[in-house]
């Protein structure tokens, strides 16, 4: 059947492009699910701002606590705009009390203000650490809302301010310094460059030390995490091989936000060229991912299972590092998880695997991964069937002759026959380019009757001559051709004959379980 615009597309991000299609297929990215796309599920891109919750390390008097309450912003304004740095602060500290409301913080209004370049100001008032750490908190707040908002406080020239803070004697302003850094890095390549091009990596992973608290462990690789996020463009490599280091170091800590983020980070930087997954294989951290692929917790499992399945578009020789690391002991676990979107990226990494070349499809085969795909076909959430159905397409285009058997023995058939009834018009076709590949291995051992008969017998044919009624001209057109081609008898379009029914025990017959040899 002859490819597909979409189909092509599809290809085209297997693994080694350019090489022969026909043997190498490897998915660099789900097109039609957007996996690539996908948010975390249990963390957001920016930290909430501090909201008043959060106790205050440098409580004031509650007498200064009411007075500042009772300022406006107009009173506020005034005063920051004075000579009189004796009020600073009590204004400072309003300000950021105006911010860490929990509802309808005046993140717009203090911009409008012009309150937003004191405060980087007052960032540089070292004999005053108080008003440092409440300028720093209010410039946090600011920088965990939208992109304007983070806009404001950039080109207030903040980043600089707050890298040179990471040095601070204080640590709780260093932590400060930490979220405000990690708010600006979250929104987006250009903010996360400019961090970096501030020399603010080394600063950072100094904080990362055998007694540093566990609550600001966990700022510090959320912050790395999104240094390490986007990708057009990526974060520029020596900053990567920076960082890679700590963050191998890091996913070795109990705690599981610290787990999650380190994680995420590495999902992150694998997401990319073959080079850049060969940076982080480097470090030897692929087995710690494999194991962190098996904790029940769904926060560290997500980002583990990504950061693998990146690795496994890669080249032939890492995708075997990851089968050598475990993977294949992991994988049928979450092709069954209750979870439908593990269920989905655990497909398409198989996917991924089953394009390799047929050493590494005879240990998907050892390893069991064929019974649970067979279920995820028959029973799974759509969206994970439509990664398996890509994975039984990679299957059959890449595996032996024997190995298309063992597929067939596992009961492919009746699945993929099914799901010919989707309203989806590009699983159908990957659906019948499968179908077509399943025949291509019966041509070569004389087998295509039986299989033209199981089919036949699984309601397959009769699925199959529906399509040509189908609105897609393209699955219209490969309908026929499967039809022309594989069940009309010396081109006259006339089914072929029956079967008697002592064939039925042969590979290609209905009853599945009952499959031998060709």
């Amino acid at each position: 059947m002859p490819a597909t615009d979409e189909q092509d597309n599809r290809r085209k991000q297997f693994k080694n492009n350019g090489k022969d299609l026909a043997r190498m297929r490897k998915q660099r990215i789900e097109v039609d699910v957007q996996l690539r796309k996908a948010r975390k599920d249990e963390q957001i891109l920016k930290r909430r701002n501090i909201s008043l919750s959060v106790e205050d390390a440098l409580s004031p008097e509650k007498e200064e606590e009411t007075l500042e309450a009772q300022l406006t912003l107009e009173e506020i304004v005034l005063v920051v705009q004075s000579d009189d740095p004796q009020h600073y602060l009590k204004a400072t500290r309003a300000t950021r009390k105006m911010l860490s409301r929990q509802k309808n913080p005046s993140l717009d209004e203090v911009i409008k203000a012009g309150i937003v370049p004191r405060l980087v100001d007052f960032l540089y008032h070292h004999d005053d650490p108080a008003l440092q750490f409440e300028a720093a908190w209010a410039l946090t707040n600011i920088a965990s809302g939208t992109s304007e908002q983070t806009r404001a406080v950039v080109e207030a020239n903040a980043i600089q301010a707050f890298v040179v803070l990471l040095s601070s004697p204080h640590m709780h302003i260093c932590e400060q310094s930490v979220w405000a850094l990690g708010n600006i890095a979250g929104d987006g390549p250009v903010y996360r460059d400019a961090i970096i091009s501030f020399n603010a990596v080394p600063p950072l992973l100094s904080l990362v030390t055998p007694t540093t608290p566990v609550g600001f462990l966990k700022n510090i690789t959320w912050t790395l995490s999104n240094l390490c996020r986007n990708k057009d463009p990526h974060p520029p490599l020596d900053a990567v091989k920076q960082i890679l280091p700590t963050l191998t170091c890091l996913l070795q800590h109990e705690d599981k936000e610290i787990l999650s983020d380190g994680c995420w980070a590495i999902s992150y930087l694998t997401d990319g060229s073959n080079d850049r997954i060969h940076v982080v294989l480097e470090t030897g951290i692929l087995p710690r991912l494999v194991q962190l692929m098996g904790t029940p917790e769904l926060c560290i499992l997500t980002p583990a299972l990504r950061a693998v399945g990146n690795i496994v578009t890669g080249t032939d020789e890492q995708t075997q590092m990851a089968i050598d690391a475990g993977l294949l002991s992991v994988l049928p676990r979450l092709l069954r998880h209750p979870k439908h979107t593990v269920q989905k990226e655990a497909a398409w990494t198989l996917s991924n695997l089953a394009a390799g070349p047929p050493s590494q499809i005879q240990q998907l085969i050892t390893c069991g991964l064929l019974p649970p795909l067979m279920e995820l076909l028959g029973q799974g959430d759509f969206k994970a069937q439509k990664e398996a159905i890509w994975a039984v397409a990679n299957f059959t285009t890449g595996a032996t002759v024997e190995q298309v058997v063992n597929l067939v023995q596992a009961g492919i058939l009746q699945p993929l026959l099914n799901l010919l009834t989707v309203r989806d018009s590009k699983t159908i076709l990957v659906i019948l380019d499968t179908i077509n590949n399943l025949f291509v291995s019966a041509e070569k051992i004389g087998e295509t009757e039986k299989l033209c008969l199981a089919v036949e017998e699984l309601g397959g044919l009769e699925k199959i001559e529906m399509l040509q009624a189908h609105e897609n001209n393209l699955v219209y057109r490969a309908a026929i051709n499967l039809i022309e081609k594989h069940f009309s008898s010396n081109g006259d379009g006339n089914p072929a004959p029956e079967a008697d029914q002592e064939s039925k025990t042969l590979p290609f017959s209905a009853k599945q379980q009952d499959f031998y040899d060709f």
